[in-house]
């Protein structure tokens, strides 16, 4: 099997493609060949070393991989060889095979193609707990996204949108811009805007209802004064830096700052989280959500698609295809 490998965390270019002895099914487990594996910005930081939850190298990267099941291990009885797949594992993805858990399992949806399946389940997960469980996006409400144009984004403008809600993009680059409108976005802001002005404008004075932010640093105070009166800020992640903000701000204004880790919650609950993710798959099956057509990379880009990431030049979602 062709892999990538990280041998040290830290300088993303030490990562390499290697052939490695194809792994047979252990008991409990399945074997997937892997027709696409998800690239996102938690794979980048584990393998420069920056993550919470670090893997111990040698290791290969990558959480989600779609593809067809090719062996089962002994006991084995609600997964049959040949059944299209979503896995979702912390590692092992980067690769042409992958062995997984039946728990780790989702039976993929006639309408996405493998590419756009090993993408979608970090970023609109992420979204629907976000906006499902942690707040409840109401039809009506206006939504502003920091990020917009990254994977993490554009899968929350999506999601705020089948909602009903209307949603407000903010994006450091033309590009990025233009992709979050086309993804849905009712308007779009330069990051390096006013953005609590601009978003006043856009919402005729009466402030935002959700933020959603994906970057912190700088926007992170001007997305939080956009708020209106018992708006609502969601914390997602921190790609521009950790922001320091005055919490008068949220004091005087009757605001609520909400935190969104999905990941530790998955660990706590992960029966729930069943239920959450098929709530994601049955909303884009029945088409509610239309989850965007990543950039498609070989294996061998592994290293210059960890440092796209990391400096926030990646744009939309990316998939390596084996």
């Amino acid at each position: 099997m062709r892999a990538v490998v990280c041998h040290e965390l830290g300088p993303v270019e030490n990562l390499r493609v290697e052939e490695l002895p194809t792994p047979d099914p252990v008991p409990g487990t399945v074997r997937i060949r892997v027709e696409a594996a998800g690239a996102s910005f938690v794979d980048a930081l584990q393998v420069a070393g920056k993550y919470q939850f670090a893997s111990k190298p040698p290791y290969t990267p990558g959480g989600e991989a779609a593809g067809v099941v090719d062996a089962l291990g002994e006991g084995v009885t609600d997964i049959a060889v040949g059944d299209r797949v979503l896995a979702s594992t912390f590692t092992g993805a980067w690769a042409d095979t992958l062995i997984a858990k039946p728990h780790q399992l989702y039976r993929i949806p006639a309408t996405l193609d493998a590419a756009r399946a090993a993408t979608f389940l970090q970023v609109y997960g992420t979204a629907w707990f976000a906006l499902t469980r942690r707040t409840q996006v109401n039809a009506g409400e206006t939504v502003l996204v920091t990020g917009a144009g990254g994977g993490v984004g554009l899968a929350a403008i999506d999601v705020a949108r089948s909602f009903g809600a209307r949603v407000i993009a903010v994006a450091s680059t033309e590009e990025k811009r233009s992709l979050a409108l086309r993804a849905g976005a009712d308007a779009a802001i330069a990051s390096d805007d006013d953005v609590k002005s601009r978003s006043r404008e856009l919402t005729d004075g009466q402030g935002i209802d959700v933020v959603y932010d994906v970057t912190g640093g700088d926007v992170a105070e001007q997305a939080l004064r956009a708020l209106r009166f018992d708006g609502r800020y969601v914390v997602i992640g921190f790609t521009a830096g950790i922001p320091r903000i005055p919490l008068n701000l949220v004091l005087l204004n009757n605001r609520t700052v909400v935190g969104v880790e999905w990941g530790g919650w998955v660990q706590r609950n992960p029966q729930t989280n069943q239920v959450l993710v098929n709530e994601v798959i049955d909303a884009i099956g029945a088409g509610r959500l239309s989850p965007i057509a990543p950039f498609v990379r070989p294996l061998t880009d592994a290293a210059e698609v960890c440092s796209e990431l990391l400096t926030r030049r990646a744009v939309g979602k990316i998939a390596f295809v084996p």
